[in-house]
This record gives structure tokens, C-alpha cells and sequence, in this order.
């Protein structure tokens, strides 16, 4: 009666125990496992090597990889457009890894219109040159690609309105008879004195004679210089001057050799530029302001609020005070600022006129 019992127990507890297994298999391991479905792509091409502008693309230089089709643009280049794309040429050099659009590649070199490099300016740009040297260029490390600010510093003097002319006026005695019945003001115009002496000055009071003095300047008008970065995160297309299209002359083998000539310093620049931008350009150039570039990191698109630079500015931002009038000096007395001679310097003298 007792093992009956116990083997009752032992097989309840064997049941119960296949049912737990059982329901545990079918919630945590025993159901069906979901394959997941990769999400569709689309395959598109991109330059697997550098092409060099202007050169015919063939299918060894392209790559694919997969895009998600939301991702895929119109102007890009599936698989199965490869009639679209192979045998046209890159209209600028493409870097390994680039993503090929429609407007990245063009018809066959020779119906290309203009010149090879016209390609390069992006469209709503222009391409516009200015000149420069070695200081405005950074000791030309400003050069192909570079990315740059442009700076410009002008000079601005006071000026009659009327005459258009830099103040002072010279001035002259005008004497007259007045106005004579029935017949025209007789006036006279006297200089009174000629050359720097007849210029307009002022009258001032001597606080010593308490007597009234008439001054004049004793030089021209000083003219006042201001400088400001004028365009910010510029392209530079080119420096130097871009090849020509020469006839190449047959070399004559019995010709002596001449010695190869060494190129002159660039002493211009290609900058891309709105239209806008291109058109200020030429207005500083051509009213004689000095233009100079400081270069950028490629990486940098930050833009800042630049101040202009005056004599007032600097004084107040670098804390500049005025030194005194004093009873004493330097011996020797020092009216130009020159920097010191080093022994490696080389010096160039200038011809006399």
C-alpha cells in the first residue's frame, strides 16, 4: 500500500515535471526561429582608383557598393547603367572612393567645350585672378586646392566734394569793383601766394601773444590705413599662370644644348569666387589696394565676424599706450623702423633712375 503510494507520487512528479519542460520549450526555445530578411539595396558605382580630368572611364576603374534605395539618388549610376557611364570622361579628377554622378563626367574629350580646367569651377562660380608674391601667398605654401581668407588694405584721405580733390584747397584773394549800374561785376581773382604757402589752413589764437595766427599744413594729408578679410574659405583653382596651347618646334639634334631655365616666381593667382565676389575683386585691384591670402585647414568651415583693422583698433585691442613726450631720447635718432641684416640675407639693390 505504501510503495503503491509512493509510486503514484514519483510518476505525478515525472508528469509535472514533462509539462514544465514542455511549456519551457515552447516559450523560450521551441518555437519556430524568424530568418530575417536582409532590407533590399541597390548597387551603384564609385571610382575604385584616381582618374585624372579628362580621362576616359573604363569598367576596370569603377567599383560597387550597396545603398539602401532611399539612399540612391537619381544622378547616381546603378547596375546595368554601365552604357551610361563607361567611355565618358571625368570632367575633374575624381579620388579613389568617390561617388560618381551625372554631373561628374561628360562627353568625349574633344567636344568637351572650353578649356580642360573650365570643368573645375562648380556651377553659380567663376573663376577670377588677381595678383600677388611670395608674402601674400604664405611664403607660397598657398597653392592648388588650397582653401584661404582674403584680406585687403586700403588708404582713404579727406576730400573736397565738389572739386573731387584731397584737402587742403589753395586759396587766392578775390578783390572787385562790386556791381556797377547797367554793366557787368568787374571782379579780380589775385594769388596771393603760390605752392605749399597757399594752401587753406586755419586761425588759431597764440595763448601766449593772445595774438591770431594763420596755419597751414606743413605736408600733404596723411592718408589713413585700414585693413579687412574681405572673402572667407576660398578655393584657389590655380597659382601661376596656366599652360598655353604652343606649337612645339621639331628640336634641331645638331642644336648646342642650352641649359634648362629656371621659372620665374608665380606672381598670380586663380581664385573661384561668386560673381558677385568677382566683381569686388576687381574693384580693389584695380584702385590699388593690396590683396593678400592666409591659408586655411581643409577642414576648417567655420566663418568668423572679422573687424577691420585701424590705427585706433589696434591701439585699444593690444592695450597700445602713446609714450610721452620726454626730456631725453635714443641717440641715434631713429625715424624709419628697418629690420636687422643677417648674415644669410640677400640684399638686392635697386637701379638708380
Amino acid at each position: 500500500m505504501r510503495r503503491g503510494r509512493i509510486l503514484i507520487f514519483l510518476v505525478l512528479i515525472v508528469i509535472v515535471g514533462l509539462v514544465v519542460l514542455f511549456l519551457a520549450f515552447n516559450q523560450f526555445g521551441g518555437g519556430t526561429v524568424a530568418v530575417a530578411t536582409p532590407p533590399p539595396t541597390k548597387q551603384v558605382y564609385y571610382a575604385a582608383q584616381n582618374i585624372p580630368q579628362g580621362t576616359t572611364i573604363t569598367q576596370d576603374m569603377l567599383g560597387t557598393f550597396a545603398l539602401p534605395p532611399e539612399n540612391v539618388a537619381e544622378v547616381m549610376f546603378e547596375v546595368g547603367e554601365e552604357a551610361n557611364l563607361v567611355g565618358q570622361t571625368a570632367r575633374f579628377t575624381l579620388d579613389q572612393g568617390t561617388l560618381i554622378t551625372s554631373s561628374m563626367v561628360g562627353a568625349a574629350p574633344g567636344e568637351l567645350p572650353g578649356p580642360a580646367w573650365a570643368v573645375q569651377v562648380p556651377p553659380g562660380m567663376v573663376a577670377v585672378s588677381i595678383p600677388t608674391n611670395r608674402l601674400a601667398t604664405a611664403a607660397y605654401g598657398i597653392n592648388d586646392g588650397a582653401r584661404v581668407n582674403v584680406n585687403a588694405c586700403m588708404t582713404f584721405v579727406d576730400i573736397d566734394p565738389a572739386f573731387q580733390t584731397a584737402l587742403p584747397n589753395f586759396t587766392a584773394v578775390l578783390t572787385g569793383t562790386g556791381f556797377i549800374p547797367d554793366s557787368l561785376p568787374v571782379l579780380t581773382v589775385n594769388i596771393a601766394s603760390g605752392g605749399d604757402a597757399s594752401k587753406q589752413g586755419r586761425v588759431e589764437l597764440d595763448p601766449t601773444l593772445q595774438q591770431p595766427l594763420y596755419a597751414i599744413p606743413s605736408e600733404p594729408q596723411r592718408p589713413r590705413l585700414v585693413c579687412q578679410m574681405i572673402l572667407q574659405d576660398i578655393v584657389v583653382m590655380n597659382l601661376g599662370n596656366f599652360p598655353l596651347q604652343t606649337v612645339v618646334a621639331t628640336p634641331d639634334p645638331n642644336a648646342p644644348q642650352t641649359a634648362p631655365q629656371q621659372e620665374p616666381p608665380p606672381d598670380i593667382i586663380t581664385l573661384m569666387v561668386t560673381p558677385q565676389d568677382s566683381i569686388s575683386l576687381n574693384y580693389f585691384v584695380y584702385s590699388g589696394a593690396v590683396i593678400s591670402m592666409s591659408l586655411r585647414n581643409p577642414n576648417d568651415n567655420s566663418r568668423i565676424d572679422a573687424q577691420s583693422a585701424t590705427l585706433t583698433s589696434l591701439l585699444t585691442q593690444y592695450n597700445i599706450s602713446l609714450p610721452s613726450k620726454l626730456p631725453y631720447a635714443q641717440e641715434p635718432r631713429i625715424d624709419l623702423l628697418a629690420p636687422p641684416l643677417l648674415p644669410n640675407d640677400v640684399v638686392t639693390v635697386q637701379p638708380q633712375q
